[in-house]
């Protein structure tokens, strides 16, 4: 395939031949059946300026969530306070861990108290208690930059499913050539518990903390919204 031009005729095509069962079971059947469709080997393709496109798909209404980008909070020492504060012995090693989910309608529970939650004030992504104690925060710039290395320009691709295992079934009936972070639409599925945060902190054996990866995530059929530009092809 030449481009992504190409790309969106070959989709159109596949979206009239209707069902099309998957060509590998489980979650990543849907991304494989359709790069086979289009004849494609590698989850990107080449844009209009010599650029890598990626090319993402996902089935419509499901539980699972996308990771946007992972990013620890700020200032340096949050993952240390967070940690201090609300962490609690590993299973595993008995050196402290906070695993925990945030989002901005409510507060997270951990020993059966409420946490923390997310807060937007000034276009800024705060954490804070429940006594407005600002515990880490995300400005403008860094969550700007944090999404665009991870998606700086991308081909997605909806899809209804039906069926389960080897028997699943696409229909691939909506594409969207999406680039440029919308830090406003952002904020937005932030304020409606749209988009959470995943915190996963751990300690290293001499003590030191672990951040095994603090994740922006959002339901897969809403990623386009993240997007400033946003171009349909079918």
């Amino acid at each position: 395939m030449k481009g992504y031009q190409d790309i969106a005729k070959k989709l159109k095509a596949i979206k009239k031949m209707g069902y099309v069962r998957t060509h590998r079971a489980g979650n990543t059947g849907i991304g494989k059946t359709l790069e086979d469709l289009l004849g494609i080997k590698e989850n990107n393709i080449p844009g209009p300026n010599a650029t890598a496109i990626e090319l993402k798909s996902a089935r419509r209404n499901v539980s699972s969530m996308l990771t946007l980008f992972t990013k620890s909070p700020l200032p340096k020492k949050a993952n240390s306070v967070l940690l201090q504060k609300y962490g609690y012995p590993s299973v595993k090693n008995k050196r402290k861990e906070l695993h925990t989910t945030v989002n901005a309608k409510d507060f997270n529970r951990l020993q059966g108290k409420p946490a923390f939650k997310i807060a937007i004030k000034n276009k800024r992504v705060n954490l804070i208690t429940s006594k407005n104690e600002i515990l880490g925060y995300w400005d403008k710039e860094t969550l700007k930059k944090s999404f665009e290395r991870k998606l700086p320009k991308l081909l997605y691709v909806k899809a209804e499913a039906k069926g389960k295992g080897t028997n699943e079934e696409f229909l691939f009936n909506e594409a969207w050539l999406l680039s440029g972070f919308s830090f406003d639409n952002f904020l937005k599925l932030l304020k409606q518990g749209v988009i959470f945060v995943d915190i996963r902190i751990g300690q290293y054996l001499n003590g030191r903390v672990h951040d095994h990866g603090t994740a922006f995530r959002v339901p897969p059929d809403k990623l386009d919204l993240c997007f400033v530009h946003r171009k349909r092809i079918i």
